[in-house]
């Protein structure tokens, strides 16, 4: 068996919004499953931070400036 290292030692932004990408596809599958067909249903409240901790306000640079993405190691 090969050892296969868990986590990348750097991030890149295509990490990030791949990752970004998964959880939203995620939030998605899981609203549909709650809420059936209902599709104009309001967002709990998990659902509502999870959709405003992944998406920047409009004119937000991200990482934030000073901010690199992490490293590992």
């Amino acid at each position: 068996m090969i050892a296969v290292p868990l986590f990348r030692r750097t991030e890149r932004a295509a990490d990030d919004a791949a990752r970004t990408g998964r959880l939203l596809e995620g939030l998605e599958s899981a609203y549909a499953a709650r809420t059936g067909e209902a599709s104009d249903l309001p967002l709990t409240d998990f659902e509502d931070v999870v959709i405003e901790g992944a998406m920047p306000l409009a004119g937000e640079t991200y990482p934030p400036a000073g901010h690199t993405y992490p490293k590992r190691g």
